[in-house]
């Protein structure tokens, strides 16, 4: 008798597929994820000298210590949350839109040229025509990579991320040319709105938080009780089996991403005309990406949605709180977010996924 070591080429570990574990268990791995996530980041801050309980107090009480505090979370969650919603539209369908930042720039961008050519016009009419400049304006930059995708197959992720830089650059072309404001001096910027051209205040917050919250019900209601969020989720679980049942594919996917880039092109103009009061570069300021990853971690439930994107606006102004207190420095507070995340998305990857080790790998045969 003797041995003879299996020369197969599969891995000696390999990912597989879980299948679907029980709500309890998905619960307390997430939980874990919080806590681990928390231990690493009371690490990083104890490696930089400071104390990470009076940390990680600050950074709750600095989100929402005072009503100017718990306003100013408020103002980062709006443009955060409604982009969200948008994009949660097209990952339904399997439609990976990562131009969630190009269609919140141009959104904004349509929604200036009003506020900036039209400010005479009578106040709710204005405010009106914004919004709805935006949310075409958006409509129409997520509607071109999905045309390209469904009449050419184009890669709509590449598509998309393009996209973005071609309506950031848009913006500096405005910023430095037809749209500079003649009172600068110089200096390239666009001109602040007129008072006629800006949201109106809602409990000391520019109303846009009243459309966000719409918008979570609105959303939801639209996936889980509409024919046309019923599509979407058919079309985004196989187009074969759509088309199948005598769905048009193509018309669900211009559809769904015309109203994708819509929503993010209305976070652009509520942050332009309720936030920034003027058009400027940083706009979308990252949110775009955010909101994807927002998305994700919601399980593209709009009601989970509005959960994690307050709490990430809270870990973004407690954060730059603790800039201010404790003297760290931006990078710091970068850095203790992306820890977070770090743990947050890593286990969103135990939940769907695990290791297995291939027995083939470590048999022996006998002879």
């Amino acid at each position: 008798m003797k041995t003879v070591e299996n020369t197969s080429n599969e891995p000696l570990v390999r990912v597989v597929k879980r299948s679907e574990l029980p709500y309890g268990k998905t619960v307390l791995l997430r939980l874990a994820a919080v806590i681990l996530s928390l231990a690493a980041g009371g690490i990083f801050i104890a490696c930089v000298g400071q104390n990470p309980f009076v940390i990680y107090k600050t950074i709750l009480s600095g989100a929402c210590r005072s009503v100017m505090a718990f306003q100013g979370t408020v103002k980062i969650m709006i443009p955060l949350l409604i982009s969200s919603l948008g994009v949660t539209l097209a990952f339904k369908m399997k439609f990976w839109n990562i131009g969630a930042e190009g269609q919140i720039i141009f959104g904004a961008t349509c929604a200036t040229f009003f506020a900036l050519f039209c400010s005479g016009w009578n106040h709710v009419v204005l405010v009106a025509v914004m919004f709805l400049a935006g949310i075409i304006g958006g409509g129409l930059w997520g509607l071109l990579p999905a045309f390209f995708k469904v009449k050419y197959h184009t890669n709509e992720t590449l598509f998309t991320l393009m996209l973005n830089y071609i309506a950031l650059h848009l913006v500096s072309y405005l910023r430095d040319g037809p749209w500079m404001d003649p009172g600068s001096q110089g200096f390239p910027k666009i001109a602040r709105f007129d008072k006629n051209a800006s949201l109106d205040k809602v409990l000391g917050i520019q109303f846009g938080w009243l459309i966000a919250l719409a918008l979570v019900a609105g959303v939801y209601i639209y996936i889980r009780y509409t024919k046309q969020g019923y599509e979407i989720s058919v079309v985004g679980e196989s187009q074969d089996t759509a088309r199948y049942a005598g769905m048009n594919v193509r018309k669900i996917v211009l559809r769904t991403m015309f109203f994708s880039g819509g929503i993010c092109g209305m976070a652009g103009m509520i942050q332009a005309t309720g936030s920034d009061i003027t058009l400027t570069a940083s706009v979308a300021g990252g949110v775009g990406f955010t909101a994807i990853i927002v998305a994700w971690l919601a399980q593209l439930n709009p009601v989970s949605i509005l959960i994690v994107s307050f709490l990430f606006s809270v870990l973004e102004k407690g954060s730059s709180v603790v800039q201010s207190d404790f003297g760290l420095s931006t990078d710091c507070a970068d850095v203790l977010q992306g820890i977070i995340l770090f743990f947050i998305l890593g286990c969103e990857f135990f939940v769907r996924y695990k290791f297995q080790r291939a027995k083939s790998a470590s048999k022996k045969q006998t002879q």
